[in-house]
């Protein structure tokens, strides 16, 4: 399994990143499935760099604040309008009522009848459950302690790799145990840590190093970072409380996760 950052610019777009999106891919059926994590804005355009998005075998959508699914806006134009349309129908995983706030996203009161189905019926839309299986991965799923409904991912290969997506969240007493010893935590790190910062929104660096460490992960991936933070002193407050490796996600990284 190899995870490719696509965006990780947390809450909106930043000077140097997409908003989320993250490509998870694995050998499957004697080719490549590409499972793709999150779709924030800027993210569709920059899939173009890994592969031909006309490819990608199923999407999952942690929540849908804008900064995590409006890019599937994009992918529907492009399946249906794009010369190699139409593209084939594909899996969308997301939280109950995920078509509807697509729609509500894409759609335009007034607006003519457009080729084919319209976006709410353009996907296979499938409400999250406790576990899934998406091509060569088992995906399991937390409620993660955000604003709205919203889930923490784990993604295990047939070898047994696993990687854990902690989507957006606030501290939560389930997701040590839901990481244990995964081969990779992908963190959200969107806070500086404050005894000030809201509480069941989003962790800050040292919040997701503690998870690390007590879930007794092999990397930390800090992600999430929005533009107004410095992520070089995100990743500082996270050295302490975490002694195996940390890496902040950048645009364009890649990570092999071997058992």
């Amino acid at each position: 399994m190899r995870l490719i950052v696509v965006g990780c610019s947390g809450s909106a777009s930043g000077p140097d990143s997409t908003a989320s999106c993250y490509l998870v891919q694995a050998p499957y059926d004697g080719r490549t499935f590409s499972l793709v994590l999150d779709l924030g804005p800027g993210s569709f355009g920059r899939l173009y760099r890994y592969l031909d998005p006309a490819d990608v075998d199923a999407i999952g959508l942690s929540h849908l604040h804008p900064d995590h699914c409006l890019d599937l806006t994009g992918f529907y134009v492009a399946a249906t309008y794009a010369p190699s349309a139409p593209w084939p129908t594909i899996p969308v995983f997301g939280p109950a009522g995920t078509a509807g706030r697509i729609a509500a996203a894409y759609d335009v009161p007034g607006a003519g009848p457009e080729p084919g189905p319209g976006i709410a019926h353009r996907f296979d839309y499938r409400t999250w459950r406790p576990s899934q299986r998406i091509g060569p991965f088992v995906l399991t799923t937390i409620a993660a302690a955000h604003s709205v409904d919203a889930y923490s991912l784990r993604v295990t290969d047939s070898d047994g790799g696993s990687l854990v997506f902690t989507g957006d969240t606030g501290p939560n007493p389930a997701l040590a145990g839901f990481a244990r010893g995964a081969d990779l935590l992908l963190s959200e790190a969107a806070f500086m840590d404050s005894p000030d910062n809201p509480p069941g929104i989003h962790l800050s660096g040292r919040d997701a190093a503690e998870v690390a460490a007590a879930a007794g992960v092999s990397r930390l991936v800090l992600t999430h970072i929005p533009a107004w933070n410095d992520r070089e002193l995100v990743l500082a407050e996270a050295r302490p409380h975490f002694a195996g490796p940390i890496d902040l996600a950048a645009p364009g990284s890649s990570f092999a996760l071997r058992t």
